[in-house]
């Protein structure tokens, strides 16, 4: 008589344990997220504590950019730059993603200003977009 309740103890147990284990799996969902992350040239305009301000050839109001502790300002060779030593007047180059109507930069190159024995016009600035997918497990409880 102890074996038989002991096995009806063990087989109940065994299918609690499997109950749970598919609840667990079932309560893990995928989420995919898609981030553009767009790049514009130009010249800086102002350079404000929370933004910087970027004119273009092809807008004729400059466009700003808000930026976080996580903006990496580099050169061209990726070294990076001191914030101090971004100012207005400097060519750059700014990454940003955007948050809804912002636009946060994400990487700031600074370019060194070049004088031309001959003034030059400047090329249109470049527009590149590349998309990258995160995809992240979280479990429901």
């Amino acid at each position: 008589m102890k074996r038989i309740i002991r096995n009806i103890g063990s087989a109940t147990l065994l299918g609690l344990m499997l109950i749970t284990a598919n609840a667990t799996l079932k309560a893990q969902t995928a989420v995919e997220s898609t981030t553009t992350t767009t790049t514009s040239a130009g010249t800086i305009s102002t350079f404000s504590p929370d933004a910087i301000a970027i004119r273009t050839t092809t807008t004729a109001e400059p466009v700003s950019y808000a930026y976080t502790k996580k903006t990496t300002y580099v050169d061209e060779t990726g070294a990076p730059v001191s914030m101090e030593l971004v100012k207005s007047g400097l060519p750059v180059t700014v990454y940003y993603t955007r948050d809804g109507d912002r636009m946060i930069a994400s990487k700031v190159i600074v370019r060194r200003v070049v004088t031309p024995a001959v003034q030059v016009e400047a090329p249109a600035p470049v527009v590149e977009e590349k998309k990258t997918s995160t995809t992240t497990t979280t479990d429901k409880q």
